[in-house]
């Protein structure tokens, strides 16, 4: 760390700092984490090159305005190589540069992970809606991996399988490298069968119905698209070949429960499949078209069965802990960042169940997953 901080009584983190118990503060259904300082590290660029240091960051990092880079540098929040430096200062390739901040994580649904097995090699859990797998992007200590090690300390962990962040259900994680290397072999193999369940618009039709269709992800808007040829002498579609396979479980005439058996692992398969043949999530705001309206997800529970038997987080956590208000932070003196949008809920897709060659995982149904007051388990006995 850096020595310019000493004095300010300010423990800075990095990466290697695990999450700890404490770190968390549950409010209103959701699971926060206290802001703390941390310092980001990046290498200097072949085109970042040449450009002034107060200039590189607002062109590159724009969640925040000019103005406090430039008070960033004055202070020593931006350095490089270890070195304070002057806002005009020209940054040359692969130079090591800190970005000292008060960071702000997005808050996520506040059900707790339940461990369903613990095995000497694997252990389960049943993964809530809204929180990412691992550490990406904003998120470092909100993810499956940190609070499994801050409330159970389990680690290291090897993910398996990954699923997106608002879906729920089963997740598996190696405890080694050569059991998680076992695995990979296994799915390269296609030896692994992957079932999950969805709640979607309208009266699905009754037998197995597979789709077959290309899936393209575009990463700049975050969404995928399905691309099928429209005939002989049509253009071959592009994306990556992609099946599903569906069959109904029940109906109301309104809604469908639906099992989804992912033959491929595509970004957002299931999703546009469904929405590709009529029948979309129906909660996906995402995918759901100018005929649908999305119902609203407010008010019902989104934990999954697992996550419901446990006790309520609110009861034996600190609503209103203090923590630290930073005068350089632009979070502050909020607990979530800024820009995010609090009313988010899970998607009503779960992952069930995963069978490998000599081993099957599950994960009880989640709570949205009825239809007329009938449970999910109790239509498919």
């Amino acid at each position: 760390m850096s020595g310019a901080f000493a004095g300010a009584g300010i423990v800075w983190q990095t990466p290697a700092n695990p999450p700890e118990a404490q770190d968390y503060i549950f409010r209103n259904g959701r699971r926060y984490v206290r802001p703390y300082y941390f310092e980001f590290i990046s290498h200097v660029k072949n085109r970042w090159a040449g450009k002034t240091i107060v200039d590189l960051f607002t062109e590159e990092f724009k969640g925040r305005p000019r103005e406090y880079y430039i008070d960033a540098v004055k202070r020593g929040r931006l350095q490089v190589d270890e070195q304070m430096v002057h806002a005009d200062y020209i940054v040359k390739s692969s130079q090591k540069i800190s970005h000292f901040l008060h960071r702000h994580e997005p808050p996520v649904l506040g059900g707790n992970i339940v461990i369903l097995q613990n095995e000497f090699d694997v252990v389960t859990v049943c993964k809530p809606a809204s929180v990412p797998v691992h550490p990406c992007g904003q998120y470092r200590k909100n993810t499956v991996v940190g609070i499994l090690q801050a409330e159970h300390e389990l680690t290291p962990l090897f993910p398996v399988h990954r699923l997106d962040r608002l879906v729920s259900g089963l997740l598996i994680f190696a405890k080694s490298a050569d059991r998680a290397e076992c695995f990979r072999q296994q799915i390269e193999a296609n030896l692994l069968q992957k079932e999950y369940v969805a709640k979607v618009v309208g009266v699905f039709p009754e037998g197995e119905l597979t789709v077959d269709a290309n899936v393209k992800f575009n990463a700049r808007e975050g969404r995928s698209t399905v691309e099928v040829s429209d005939g002989p002498g049509e253009a071959l579609p592009s994306g990556k070949q992609a099946c599903t396979k569906f069959q109904r479980i029940c109906t109301d005439g309104n809604h469908s429960i639906v099992l989804c058996k992912p033959v491929t692992g595509r970004t957002h398969q299931i999703r546009v499949h469904l929405k590709h043949i009529g029948y979309p999530i129906a909660n996906d705001e995402l995918y759901l078209s100018g005929n649908f309206c999305p119902r609203s997800s407010k008010g019902t529970s989104n934990r999954s069965a697992a996550s419901s038997l446990s006790s309520d987080p609110d009861c034996g956590a600190e609503a209103d802990a203090e923590f630290d208000i930073d005068p350089l932070c632009t979070n502050c003196p909020d607990l979530a960042p800024v820009g995010y949008d609090g009313d988010e809920e899970g998607l009503w897709l779960h992952c069930v169940r995963y069978t490998g060659p000599d081993w099957c995982y599950e994960c009880l149904y989640p709570d949205w997953a009825t239809l007329d007051n009938v449970s999910l388990k109790k239509m498919k006995s």
